[in-house]
């Protein structure tokens, strides 16, 4: 406490009042850019998925792997409703306030190809009971997502509930080829009466270039709020170090005995 409390001396505190301020106010500001470069990046993920609609054949192939272009593409899915293997997700976000519920799912046959797309109709609060699943044709906009990464195994096959939306888990329930992802529906497309808009899991990946200014905004503030403190640092340092010593003079070469600038001594007379 000795050496620090020279630099506690009141008339040291306005140093450390305002280096604090100083360093407060880039940290925050340095957070206040980062929130804007994340704000603005997941902004540009969200407008890629309201982007026009193609269709479902340009963005993947029924035997092809899930493409990262087609993460979070609107699609035009043509095909008839499979209403008997339709099923719930548990556990998933949708609803106006993203509240935790159940997706409900039911696959469509694609026309041309004969394969099968899962299809999330919508969204179903936990305990409510979705609609009577659609049979028929169907034309509707989705958009597409890969297989979910999870690993969760379902604990009860038998029943129609699944804890993730796995392809492998899908193919247990449906007698036919898969795609290598599912489909989230647009609000208001047939088959999402009645149902809460399912919230995508993944969104596209933005630009690196986009925001990036904000980010390069919050390292700099950063680093300036580090300068402040190092200065800070130095200052108490240099206070609890006191003053330096004052230095001795060096004796005459002259005079080895150390008494430099005195006058010779005068021989006295016979």
């Amino acid at each position: 406490m000795g050496v620090v409390s020279p630099a506690l001396a009141p008339r040291h505190w306005w140093v450390h009042l305002l280096a604090l301020v100083l360093v407060t106010s880039a940290g925050l500001l340095g957070w206040w850019q980062l929130e804007a470069w994340q704000e603005r990046r997941t902004a540009e993920a969200v407008d890629l998925t309201e982007s026009a609609p193609i269709p479902l054949a340009d963005a993947l192939g029924a035997d092809d792997a899930f493409p990262e272009s087609a993460l979070g593409r609107p699609v035009e899915v043509e095909g008839s409703w499979l209403p008997d293997d339709t099923f719930q997700v548990v556990d998933r976000t949708g609803g106006p306030d993203g509240a935790t519920g159940s997706w409900v799912v039911t696959p469509v046959t694609v026309t041309g190809t004969g394969s099968v797309l899962p299809v999330v109709r919508g969204w179903v609060a936990a305990g409510g009971v979705p609609p009577q699943a659609p049979a028929g044709e169907v034309t509707l906009v989705a958009r597409l997502q890969p297989s979910d990464p999870s690993t969760a195994a379902d604990p009860d096959p038998d029943d129609d509930e699944l804890p993730a939306l796995r392809v492998p888990d899908v193919a247990q329930r449906v007698e036919a080829d898969l795609y290598s992802g599912y489909a989230v529906a647009v609000r208001g497309q047939p088959g999402t009466e009645s149902l809460g808009e399912a919230t995508l899991e993944q969104l596209p990946a933005p630009s690196r270039f986009t925001a990036v200014r904000n980010l390069l905004y919050a390292l700099e503030w950063w680093v300036f709020g580090l300068f402040a403190a190092f200065v800070w640092w130095r200052h108490v340092r240099d206070v609890a170090a006191g003053p330096d010593e004052p230095a001795d003079e060096p004796a005459d070469e002259d005079d080895p005995g150390g008494r430099a600038g005195s006058r010779p001594a005068v021989p006295s007379g016979p």
